[in-house]
């Protein structure tokens, strides 16, 4: 075999490698164990601490529950009392045979246990609205701050998985070069080729070895933020797989301007629904409060103020208690509260603002990242052709290791240049779909 056969047969054997690698790639990141974009962030959002505040806001609000139901049961209580007047009350004349009329003691002792029960106090039900309210609006809050958790999942995911592209493309190409160097290696020794020739092969490939080490370096950390997100360890070995979101995108973009998605809209929501309880609240507070109550004592005088003994007596009945007029109190409570549902919506409009402005940008990249697609297959395709004709002088002598390099780099650079595209363009869409709020599947 000729060194010009054994030549072409080496750029054959490394056309046929980079023509696979991409494929392999391709089923590489489908494959069952491939960790998804969508699963991360469900385990992200279990495994926060935060999560397990939704438990302990429902006790909490069950036991204040509790508390304001005991409103309607009764209440008892106990006092005594011992004290000495220095004047009592006298009557002003005498009684017929100039018998002296009595005189109340001026020491007088008291002791009883009163027990009341409310019948009526619509305060009661209003304040367990506002309980259950605020409960909801409590719940809604966390959402919201958990809600975060999926972005930073995007951000680690989206960076690992350029890395990892960026390593699959610059480990196809190694081959190549790898390839080349043996051909040069073998023509040096032969002496149809200078030793310069086989050195610049060979300090390219320690080149991009270098920059595949700093790759999988620097992938081992993005994948160590998503581990501490998801509490979870995950290998190196283990492959992302690309999201193909295009047709969630396509559906949230028809329907963009009515998403309410975000928890943000429910937390606005539930503080507008708190607000309007604790109004109807404020208002029950001036209605009228009727409640029955009983006693039973001992002491002198009982119920007889003229009595010298000890005795024991017993009292009950209805008690209505009604403040009209409060000085305008509860208006004013009620306009503060009408005051901080305008700022509730205030919020509303600028975070609803905010989400549009975002979005318009994230739509704006997705377009532009959509129009390179096609421009990138077709720079490969040309430094492809290129490479092929640098290759087949190369193997003739015409043209230097260096040349070669260059344009092996070029099409490495425009491979390099396409998965990142295709990488940003799917980190985009993600982007787009966490910003309305649309769970990514």
């Amino acid at each position: 075999m000729t060194r010009v056969t054994r030549w072409m047969a080496g750029l054959a054997t490394a056309a046929a490698t980079l023509g696979t690698a991409p494929r392999l790639r391709a089923q590489a990141s489908t494959a069952p164990d491939s960790l998804t974009l969508a699963a991360l962030q469900a385990e992200a959002v279990q495994r926060d601490p935060r999560g397990r505040q939704l438990a302990l806001l429902a006790s909490q609000s069950a036991l204040r529950e509790r508390t304001i139901a005991a409103g309607h049961l009764p209440t008892s209580g106990a006092s005594a009392q011992g004290q000495y007047q220095s004047q009592v009350a006298t009557l002003p004349f005498s009684l017929p045979g100039g018998i002296g009329a009595p005189v109340p003691p001026h020491a007088t002792y008291d002791a009883h246990v009163e027990a009341r029960e409310a019948l009526f106090d619509a305060s009661l039900g209003r304040r367990r609205d506002v309980e259950r309210a605020q409960l909801a609006q409590s719940q809604a809050q966390v959402g919201a701050s958990l809600h975060a958790l999926r972005q930073a999942v995007n951000d680690a995911f989206f960076a690992a998985l350029q890395l990892q592209a960026q390593g699959e493309e610059l480990a196809a190409g190694l081959t190549d070069l790898e390839a080349q160097l043996r051909v040069v290696a073998a023509r040096v020794r032969q002496g149809a080729a200078l030793p310069g020739d086989s050195a610049i092969l060979a300090a390219e490939l320690l080149r991009r070895r270098q920059s595949l080490a700093e790759l999988a370096a620097n992938r081992d950390a993005a994948l160590e933020v998503l581990s501490s997100l998801t509490g979870h360890p995950i290998a190196s070995a283990r492959l992302l797989a690309l999201p193909d979101l295009g047709d969630e995108v396509a559906r949230a973009r028809e329907t963009s301007g009515t998403t309410r998605a975000r928890p943000e809209y429910e937390l606005f929501a539930r503080s507008r629904d708190l607000l309007a309880a604790q109004r109807a609240a404020a208002s029950a507070r001036d209605l009228p409060r009727v409640a029955a109550f009983g006693r039973a004592g001992y002491g002198r005088p009982g119920l007889n103020p003229f009595a010298r003994d000890f005795t024991s007596y017993w009292l009950g009945g209805i008690l209505v208690e009604w403040t009209p007029w409060n000085w305008g109190t509860t208006a004013r409570d009620r306009e503060v509260l009408a005051l901080q549902q305008q700022v509730v919506s205030t919020e509303e409009t600028a975070f609803r603002e905010s989400i549009d402005r975002a979005t318009v940008r994230d739509l704006a990249t997705i377009d532009r990242l959509g129009r390179a697609s096609g421009e990138d297959d077709t720079i490969i395709a040309l430094r492809e052709q290129v490479l092929h004709e640098t290759a087949l002088r190369f193997s003739e002598g015409v043209v230097t290791s260096a040349e070669y390099v260059d344009r092996q780099t070029d099409l490495l650079a425009a491979r390099l240049a396409r998965v990142s595209h295709r990488v940003e363009l799917a980190q985009a869409r993600a982007r787009y779909l966490t910003t309305l709020g649309v769970e990514v599947r």
